[in-house]
């Protein structure tokens, strides 16, 4: 017997985010600290994060849980009060429970990580009132998107594998 999982009853979230803000964000950053990272390889939290470390991007881990250990060439710390000074985050990719996003921000904003420009929650997470705490202190906000499958879908490299990614262009990819 077939079994699927049936999402049409739900209702579908707006997204205010364009493609072209996407591309802004990913284009814009340097520095992401990912909180909620994981060091097990088959988690989504550390593939998604050795994925933008591959393609360039500073990752800071950030998890309690593992602090003191090292993850793609930097010290994993227990909370975004631990980031040092010189280092300049640009985006807080969150890999934790809705529950959660609240405190994240919270930290986010209180320790006014220099250089933060936005607060990236990860599929299946959203928090409307953390987001519109985020928006108010002039943060981009993005919810329920993979910051990794933005970037393949956005730069081409999704096309490479044959999926339709709504964008029709005659030019290579080029990264971003």
């Amino acid at each position: 017997m077939d079994t699927y999982t049936d999402f049409s009853n739900k209702p579908a979230m707006p997204d205010s985010n364009s493609d072209e803000q996407l591309k802004a964000i990913l284009r814009g950053t340097k520095t992401v600290a990912v909180v909620g990272v994981s060091t097990n390889p088959v988690r989504a939290s550390y593939f998604v994060a050795r994925y933008l470390h591959y393609r360039g991007y500073r990752i800071i881990p950030v998890n309690p849980g593992h602090a003191g250990k090292t993850l793609f060439g930097e010290k994993i710390i227990a909370s975004l009060a631990d980031i040092p000074d010189e280092i300049h985050v640009d985006m807080v990719d969150i890999f934790r429970r809705a529950e959660h996003v609240p405190a994240i921000v919270d930290e986010a904003l209180a320790n006014l990580l220099p250089g933060l420009q936005t607060i990236w929650m990860q599929f299946g997470i959203r928090h409307e009132e953390a987001a519109e705490k985020a928006r108010s202190a002039g943060l981009n906000v993005v919810q329920d998107r993979c910051p990794k499958i933005e970037y393949q879908r956005l730069f081409g490299e999704l096309r490479k594998a044959g999926f339709n990614t709504g964008i029709v262009s005659s030019r290579l990819p080029t990264g971003r």
